[in-house]
């Protein structure tokens, strides 16, 4: 606001970061746009009207308000959208507009380490109930929302002050992690990125429509993919119904629906706790619930109506567009 930026442009999937970026622009009394994917666009229209009340233009993405989306949707009219479709929309926006800026949301590393205020608080709760844990585990789709629990403990491991185990959960539908490769990618659909050292399903790659719209994102940050190539994070995939039952399980215990996301760290959670308790063992889960579900009532109304898309495994991958491997 005070370099005579007028507006933020900004991806967002489900629409947490984009709901969050366009209050803050209310509050400083600037312009936001976000390109939302067009999947959650139409799973999730109560998460586009709190964009819209804070102030925000919400679009589609794949939209016509750009020239990659228009190509996009000439190509395949029906496309889902993505996060990397999504960014590369909203860099064209803001390289055409000089008092434009563009704000990320999450996979690069500043953004990931803006994120570890959270880890540092769980510490210092920890700390108070004279815990360590033994499992911290979160969902991961770009990276920032595992890496702002998990880093401060990482940290930890690193320096020898812990023995934790690092449990990343990402989407069978979008398995970056666990049927990726690790190669220099861009984080956009377009290209538009430098090249970034990541694991990647490429990022061509057209992401099934799943609930989990904060996950639908072909690759994973450059710090966090190394720290899975040097087994420091262990990466594990679970399918969406596994993911809405866990959900469903978690809020009838907790009076709390957690969001899609959110609710791949609880399933690997459970799925930790079963393993404890068969193995007669007392172990401390730590798991990021990082959003509620009540915008998400139409997934979990699939669910219970046994509408719900089992798995959404890929077939295939779009490796052969990748700029480089490593």
């Amino acid at each position: 606001m005070k370099e005579g930026v007028e507006r933020l442009v900004t991806e967002t999937g489900a629409g947490q970061w984009g709901t969050a970026l366009a209050l803050a622009t209310a509050f400083f009394d600037l312009k936001c746009r976000v390109f939302m994917t067009r999947a959650s666009y139409n799973q999730k229209p109560y998460r586009r009207i709190m964009m819209e009340l804070y102030g925000a233009e919400v679009f589609p993405s794949p939209s016509s308000m750009t020239d990659f989306g228009r190509r996009v949707l000439k190509e395949r009219p029906d496309h889902p959208g993505s996060l990397g479709v999504a960014i590369s929309e909203a860099i064209e926006t803001v390289i055409k507009d000089p008092k434009s800026k563009y704000s990320l949301g999450s996979v690069l590393n500043h953004v990931l380490m803006h994120q570890t205020v959270i880890g540092q608080e769980a510490k210092m709760q920890m700390a108070m109930i004279d815990r360590n844990p033994d499992y911290v585990i979160g969902c991961v789709g770009g990276g920032s929302n595992y890496a702002g629990l998990a880093y401060p403990f990482i940290q930890d491991k690193l320096n020898g002050k812990l023995a934790a185990e690092f449990i990343a959960v990402e989407p069978t539908a979008v398995p970056s992690f666990t049927r990726g490769v690790y190669a220099y990618d861009f984080g956009d659909t377009a290209g538009l990125t430098p090249l970034l050292p990541m694991y990647t399903v490429g990022h061509n790659f057209v992401t099934p429509p799943i609930h989990a719209g904060g996950l639908r994102y072909h690759g994973k940050a450059p710090s966090m993919s190394i720290l899975v190539k040097n087994s420091i994070i262990k990466p594990v995939a679970a399918t969406q119904r596994d993911v809405f039952e866990a959900g469903k399980t978690f809020s009838r215990c907790e009076g709390i629906v957690p969001a899609p996301e959110s609710a791949h760290a609880v399933y690997m959670a459970m799925e930790i706790a079963k393993m404890c308790r068969e193995k007669n063992e007392k172990k401390v889960i730590l798991f990021n619930l990082s959003g509620h579900g009540l915008l998400d009532l139409g997934g979990y109304g699939e669910y219970l109506s046994g509408a719900l898309p089992d798995n959404c495994e890929p077939k295939s991958f779009a490796f052969e567009d990748l700029p480089m491997m490593i």
